[in-house]
């Protein structure tokens, strides 16, 4: 049984992918991040640095007691060798793959996580922030266009490097991109987006995503937070 401590984002999206995939029995436990769930005593004991998702493991494969796990490319690739799916065991194979999956966490999520932030999210509408991040996406995407020429998925075969993209490109219109610019990028999504486990996955985020809008106080909880505040917070 896996612990999957969740919410309807991006990165939460790449885990149920996985799950689904490889079929692992799992169990949603949401994380409601509006709210500042994330921040509780209990949480940051298995994510230290605040943010879902995060794993429990309660049958890990060396048999000793469960593990933890935060970061979503960690959990990607600890899930991978936990079922030996989705991620090769050839050298060369295997560091095309880790490769796409460090790209995406150090590029395209920061970067379009700061393309939501400041063109939906920001109290001050920030022309240079906006055209900033706005470019910097469509550069990425133009990064994973070119990789996908003459390829069906990311590094070959299909792999934790197209769980990791996938769900950071379905918010494109809000990334005011256009896929039709990307014709591989195009290909490849649709046929993530067909999966049958991509399907599934998506169906377990509805009861969340489906929640209230954003308010103010979330936005307070979300985006205000420094050491100091949260040390307090944590005392009380």
């Amino acid at each position: 049984m896996i612990e999957l401590y969740y919410w309807a984002t991006p990165n939460g999206h790449k885990i149920t992918i996985f799950l689904e995939e490889a079929a692992l029995e799992y169990k949603i436990f949401p994380v409601d991040i509006r709210v500042g769930e994330q921040f509780k005593p209990d949480f940051l004991k298995i994510a230290p640095n605040n943010r879902m998702p995060a794993i429990i493991d309660r049958n890990p494969s060396d048999g000793g007691e469960a593990i933890s796990v935060f970061e979503s490319g960690a959990i990607l690739q600890y899930l991978a060798e936990k079922t030996e799916k989705f991620l090769p065991t050839n050298l060369r194979d295997r560091k095309t793959v880790m490769e796409w999956l460090f790209w995406q966490m150090a590029g395209l999520g920061p970067m379009a996580g700061q393309n939501h932030h400041f063109t939906q999210y920001a109290p001050e509408k920030i022309p240079y922030a906006i055209e900033r991040y706005v470019k910097e996406t469509n550069r990425l995407y133009g990064v994973l266009n070119r990789q996908l020429e003459g390829k069906e998925y990311i590094a070959g075969d299909y792999s934790i490097a197209d769980m990791a993209c996938y769900p950071w490109i379905v918010p494109y219109e809000r990334q005011q991109q256009n896929l039709e610019e990307f014709p591989n990028l195009k290909c490849w999504f649709e046929s993530i987006r067909d999966r049958a486990a991509v399907i599934r996955a998506y169906a377990k985020a509805e009861p969340f995503a489906n929640q209230p809008t954003m308010t103010e106080e979330s936005k307070k909880i979300l985006f205000g937070q420094t050491a100091a505040t949260l040390t307090t917070e944590q005392e009380l």
